[in-house]
């Protein structure tokens, strides 16, 4: 085998080893937090309900006092 088809076999190699890690990574992610904290799957966010406030921070604007 010559240099040129070494080297782009060894790229094309590196760079589909580079994607797959990334996907991985990527779905890991999202699956990690498609969920509130808190729920574990399907039937737990099905069964409970939040308040609006529990997920998005604070129930009310912060006041800025001078």
């Amino acid at each position: 085998m010559n240099t040129f088809t070494s080297m782009l076999y060894r790229d094309i190699t590196c760079g589909a080893t580079a994607v797959l890690i990334t996907l991985v990574l990527s779905v890991t992610f999202v699956q990690s937090t498609s969920l509130p904290p808190g729920a574990h799957g399907w039937p737990t966010v099905f069964g409970q309900v939040q308040p609006y406030h529990a997920w998005f921070g604070q129930p009310e604007p912060a006041v800025l006092v001078d």
